[in-house]
């Protein structure tokens, strides 16, 4: 797997909450512990690697403390990385609060990187299509993939199937992708607010045909997943499951991550889009960004098989 975009450090302070600040309507938080972990198009990257794919991440980092962080962390984590670093960026980071299971604040900081940074790591992403099977673009808006369109075309020039997780309401950057990934907010901001399922199935498609795609799928949270392929559409119920905590952070990270590694293990669209619509189901259930392991993916899959009667016929 090729990853390029924008990475990010997740950081979360953990704390108690036990009263109300008296210099303002807010809760005091008393922190107890920290955790780093990463974030963006290196969640990306984590996920592919803990299903067991073989990860490349191109991506640019600042030269401070975070990006250091996001360094030793991409390396404890056994994921080949070349992150470019770039004196006048500042490592984007967000830095959660929680209290009680419970996110009570989101801090950013961000700065888009050169372009002299950004034009290096195009050549390095030309060099890496040699090696990869499928490319993932983790596209957060924060200015790593500026070159995206002579990304996608040279990759499909490699013949290298591309996967892009997009942003923004203009989606003529990601013509020619393979599939795109886009959750309810993104894509209506694209395509307006449809009327009902038929309305949107007709945006949706004549969007697919314009763009060339291969496959739109679509996140829809709680209520599962919607693949427009240009044969027909399906659409599947989230996966429920028991859990202390629903948590979406990050959860787009892992679906893209996901089904780029099925497709690239040789799986069809739609049973890809089921096991990425499962490891969806288990990292909502932990809190922040987190992973689907292979065991947590396929372990039930695998029991649920050994379970059935054996009848003399094939799956």
């Amino acid at each position: 797997m090729l990853v390029v975009g924008d990475v990010m450090l997740d950081r979360y302070w953990f704390g108690e909450v036990s009263r109300i600040s008296p210099e303002a309507p807010v809760p005091v938080v008393l922190i107890g512990r920290e955790e780093q972990r990463l974030g963006g198009a290196a969640n990306v990257a984590w996920n592919c690697k803990a299903l067991g794919a073989h990860t490349r991440l191109l991506s640019v980092v600042g030269r401070d403390e975070p990006g250091g962080q996001l360094e030793k962390l991409i390396k404890k984590e056994g994921i080949e990385a070349s992150l470019h670093r770039d004196g006048k960026l500042d490592t984007t980071q967000k830095l959660r609060v929680i209290g009680r299971k419970q996110q009570l604040l989101r801090i950013d900081f961000e700065k888009p990187p050169s372009r002299e940074v950004l034009a290096a790591k195009l050549e390095e992403f030309k060099s890496a299509l040699a090696d990869c099977d499928v490319v993932i673009l983790s596209d957060y808006g924060k200015g790593g993939l500026t070159h995206i369109t002579e990304m996608v075309r040279a990759a499909r020039k490699a013949g290298r199937r591309v996967l892009a997780d997009p942003k923004g309401d203009d989606y003529s950057r990601y013509k020619g992708v393979s599939v795109i990934t886009p959750n309810l907010d993104e894509l209506r901001r694209v395509i307006g607010t449809w009327k009902d399922e038929k309305d949107l199935k007709g945006r949706a498609q004549a969007m697919r045909e314009k763009l060339g795609l291969e496959a739109l799928l679509l996140t829809r949270g709680e209520h599962g997943m919607t693949l427009f392929a240009k044969s027909k559409t399906t659409t599947i119920p989230a996966v429920a499951r028991e859990a202390e905590v629903f948590d979406v952070t990050g959860a787009g990270d892992t679906v893209i991550a996901t089904l780029a590694v099925m497709l690239a293990a040789g799986a069809g669209m739609e049973a890809a889009m089921r096991i990425a619509n499962r490891a969806a189901g288990i990292v909502v259930g932990k809190l922040g960004t987190a992973v689907a392991t292979h065991a947590e993916l396929f372990g039930g899959m695998r029991r649920r098989a050994q379970d059935r009667p054996k009848t003399g016929e094939k799956d």
